[in-house]
């Protein structure tokens, strides 16, 4: 199983709810990749926003610049909203990426879980389903064939048109990223593309019958078992005692829940969604090492996971909690998992 770190790039709020500035945190996001390559870990992803609480609006930039800095760790988006985005300009800037770092780019495309970049960039709402899956066919072709011929609804045509430049071995690795739709299941698994499952509340069981049913579709369009991948992305951050680095992280946490639930009607973020949520059977993992690696294995049992995603920036931790946080991550947390699912084998 692939273990690594999401993050969306959240502005460090201080006391007096004045936000980080945005070039401070881009730089400390250098930082922190970096670590997370010298530590070990996977993979990293960068999600894409176009609002005042997030400092990310174009990952591929981002992951552009940790090309230069890293050596081993995949480097991905988290998401892409592609809906939004033209897949030409997505597969050029991601192929760049992938030629800079040698083979390590990534991208995950999603509708995003934000809408913002629609009016932004001129798409109607209306057409949130029928965008995502008219691009996601163009970035597909695109990824298989050069010179392309392409039609649809929601952009020019191409006729024999080639696109450059090509990823390295002319194939980029594409993610969907899902929040709990079946037909968001059943897309990916006709199209042959791994998933990431976002469970970023309640029971992670109750997400269960949705890994089958990928597993099952998978199998039905006929695709090769050895090549399916399923991973999850969660909300997490570690130190060295679970008890005060909860307590620490709290407000954080809670002032974000509130920063975007005002806007969706949220009721105010209370400490015992909290702590539930950071139970045994809670959608957080946010503790020491020990509770950690205990809920990643139980995860990895329950879903039969190849890749676990720790979104590790909710609310805009300090850069040091972080620097702290991928540090165990790489150092204790990664270790004792891997060893963990060697001895299972």
């Amino acid at each position: 199983m692939e273990l690594g770190v999401g993050m969306f790039g959240d502005n460090h709020y201080d006391k007096d709810g004045k936000p980080q500035s945005s070039g401070d945190r881009l730089r400390e996001l250098i930082e922190e990749i970096k670590l997370m390559d010298e530590v070990g870990l996977d993979f990293y992803g960068i999600g894409e926003h176009h609002r005042p609480d997030y400092a990310v609006s174009v990952p591929e930039i981002i992951l552009a610049a940790a090309a230069t800095v890293t050596k081993n760790i995949k480097l991905g988006s988290a998401v892409t909203v592609l809906s939004s985005s033209d897949p030409v300009k997505v597969y050029q800037s991601f192929a760049t990426v992938d030629l800079l770092s040698n083979g390590r780019a990534e991208l995950v495309a999603g509708r995003g879980s934000f809408t913002e970049s629609y009016p932004l960039y001129g798409y109607n709402l209306e057409d949130y389903d029928d965008l995502f899956e008219e691009k996601l066919d163009l970035l597909l072709q695109i990824n298989d064939n050069n010179p392309i011929t392409w039609k649809g609804r929601h952009r020019a045509e191409l006729k024999n048109q080639f696109i450059f430049p090509r990823a390295v071995n002319n194939h980029l690795n594409v993610w969907i990223a899902v929040g709990g739709t079946p037909e968001s299941v059943v897309r990916a698994a006709k199209f042959g593309l791994p998933v990431i499952f976002a469970i970023i509340g309640g029971d992670p069981a109750q997400f269960k019958p949705l890994f089958e049913y990928y597993k099952k579709a998978w199998q039905h369009f006929g695709h090769d078992m050895d090549k399916f991948q399923v991973g999850v992305h969660m909300h997490a951050l570690f130190g060295d005692d679970s008890k005060q680095i909860a307590d620490e992280y709290y407000p954080i946490y809670s002032s974000q829940m509130d920063r975007i639930g005002k806007s969706r009607g949220w009721p105010p973020f209370q400490r015992k969604q909290y702590d539930i949520g950071r139970g045994s059977n809670g959608h957080l993992i946010i503790g020491d090492a020990n509770e950690a690696s205990d809920k990643i294995l139980h995860l990895q049992e329950l879903f039969g996971l190849t890749r676990f995603s720790a979104h590790m920036d909710v609310g805009g931790p300090s850069h040091a909690s972080l620097m702290k946080s991928i540090e165990i991550f790489g150092t204790k947390i990664a270790p004792k998992v891997r060893e963990a699912l060697k001895n299972n084998e």
